[in-house]
């Protein structure tokens, strides 16, 4: 072989290498599921979600690895984050239960947490059982035979999360399913169940979109549970979920800061705006930054 062909074989077998290295790229799968008002796959807001447009910044900042976005409900998502796969899920609550096999990011956003949504028709039903405007579910649903709309598998905060755990099985009704929030809401419009769990900026998306009217409809935070709650990036735990999540952590102190809140304002009642992002800015200020 003459020395003049030297180059042509170096450069193709460096253009062999780097094609290599381009295929060996880990592809990360992003779990997501219709959960406005953080992602949203149809309608005139299709894709306008918090999530929606957080992820698309993470992916353009994480180029080592391949994306892939993935529908999944609740419980097919946590199935695949116990499994050896590289997912991701951007809009997890910390849980002692999902630590076990969860990499967590740092907090990435503060939401308002869950509370008790029902028919202005039903709302009598509550008033023995309010202190100010919050509302004893725990004694609720022991002393009465009311049944609580939730979707299955879903954390509503470590803090619902066990107060729901003390109750017995047969207070709630449970739904499975991508829609299965939606559901609930039918089901509540029908008459056939008064109570549902769920997050008022998430309900009030979900009541417009089936033309209902919000005023048939009180929200009640429930007694006992912090006003917001924190979501998270979770990964699997594992040596790529890991490492993904630190370079995550490098991206939210920024985002969390200057983008997310105006994102989620966006989606509250008008009244609800300014004193969400007056809270939003001392969320994470050292010190006060919560540990899940």
């Amino acid at each position: 072989m003459g020395i003049r062909h030297l180059p042509i074989i170096l450069c193709l077998a460096l253009t062999s290498l780097a094609g290599q290295a381009a295929e060996a790229r880990e592809r990360l799968l992003w779990l997501v599921r219709d959960l406005p008002p953080f992602t949203i796959f149809e309608g005139p807001a299709k894709g306008q979600g918090v999530i929606d447009q957080l992820l698309p910044m993470l992916i353009t900042r994480m180029p080592e690895y391949d994306h892939s976005i993935i529908r999944v409900n609740r419980a097919r998502g946590l199935q695949m984050l116990q499994e050896p796969s590289f997912t991701c899920d951007p809009t997890l609550l910390w849980t002692p239960e999902r630590a076990r096999y969860v990499h967590f990011s740092l907090p990435s956003l503060g939401v308002l947490s869950s509370g008790l949504i029902v028919r202005k028709q039903d709302q009598a039903l509550l008033t023995p059982y309010l202190e100010g405007q919050q509302v004893d579910l725990q004694r609720l649903l022991t002393e009465t035979r009311l049944k609580l709309g939730i979707v299955a598998e879903r954390s509503y905060s470590a803090q619902v999360d066990e107060v729901l755990r003390q109750l017995p099985d047969t207070a709630f009704s449970r739904h499975y399913g991508n829609d299965a929030t939606a559901s609930l809401l039918q089901m509540q419009q029908l008459g056939r169940l008064q109570l549902v769990l769920g997050y008022w900026p998430e309900m009030r998306y979900l009541i417009q979109q089936q033309n209902g009217s919000l005023d048939d409809y009180r929200f009640y935070p429930i007694r006992s549970v912090n006003r917001y709650q924190f979501l998270h990036v979770g990964c699997s735990d594992t040596a790529l979920g890991r490492k993904a999540i630190d370079h995550i952590d490098q991206l939210l102190p920024a985002l969390r800061r200057d983008t997310l809140p105006g994102l989620y304002a966006r989606w509250l009642d008008a009244e609800l705006q300014e004193d969400y992002l007056g809270q939003a800015r001392h969320f994470f200020e050292e010190g006060e930054a919560p540990a899940h």
